[in-house]
């Protein structure tokens, strides 16, 4: 199991050289700090502590930054657990960059969906409306709320309310690229959360290390021209093309003298 953390920045889509289109969704991973280290012995559980996110110092407390000078960092506004990690191959202080994840490989997603505010039945719940015309007054109401007895409304039954702002996990998605340079993991398909909303990339549960083989993207890089040596000018082969103008030109004013 391993784990980073990021910054959702959106969606895009890329292109393999056979012709498939690709969407994914442009994760950016600032470097990890690892802020923690927990224990079987010391805390019950094996995990490490990452820090994402610089913040400014009289922001952080006090706690927090003790916490990270023990690790040599600067303060982070955001702390995250990792856990069933190899804890003996992390020390405290270590950068966790993008290249953690190789192309092809299989990882489970977490964030915080969009909040909606308040909304009804019909766009919380997918339900259908009632009648709009011929003296119907049930439009966007929520129906029934239950049989006569016992004259009351049963826990879990679905009405308007808070919409969004849940903490979702997509599994089994699929590590398309891996841009260290850029500190940017491209994910197929979409994860939950707005833009520039924190993420959590984690090994996936269920594909137990699993790696597919990925297809070669195309690159749309392109190289600087190279002049050629015919199109290269020099002092040597500018000079008499001067001399010849100048030469040119003192012939016509003399004829122009001569008339």
């Amino acid at each position: 199991m391993k784990g980073i953390l990021g910054r959702k920045i959106g969606m895009t889509q890329v292109f393999t050289k056979s012709g498939k289109l690709i969407p994914v969704t442009v994760v950016e991973v600032e470097t990890n700090v690892v802020t923690q280290i927990k224990t079987k012995e010391n805390d019950g559980y094996d995990a490490i502590q990452l820090g994402f996110g610089n913040t400014r110092e009289k922001l952080a407390t006090k706690a927090l930054k003790g916490q990270t000078e023990k690790a040599k960092t600067t303060p982070k506004r955001f702390f995250k657990e990792i856990k069933g990690v190899d804890v003996n191959s992390y020390n405290l202080g270590d950068e966790v960059k993008a290249d953690i994840f190789t192309p092809g490989e299989v990882v489970d997603v977490t964030g915080t969906t969009k909040g909606k505010g308040f909304q009804g039945v019909i766009k919380r719940h997918g339900q259908s409306r009632g009648p709009m015309g011929h003296g119907s007054h049930y439009h966007r109401r929520p129906g029934s709320m239950g049989t006569m007895r016992p004259m009351r409304v049963f826990k879990g039954k679905k009405l308007a309310g808070h919409m969004g702002t849940l903490t979702v996990t997509i599994q089994n998605l699929e590590v398309v690229a891996v841009d260290t340079l850029n500190n940017v993991i491209l994910i197929s398909g979409n994860i939950p959360g707005p833009k520039k909303g924190l993420v959590v990339i984690k090994s996936a549960v269920k594909a137990n290390g699993k790696v597919n083989d990925m297809e070669e993207l195309v690159s749309y890089e392109t190289e600087e021209p190279v002049a050629s040596e015919s199109a290269e000018t020099t002092d040597e082969t500018i000079e008499p093309v001067v001399e010849e103008a100048a030469e040119v030109s003192e012939a016509e004013e003399t004829a122009e003298d001569n008339n």
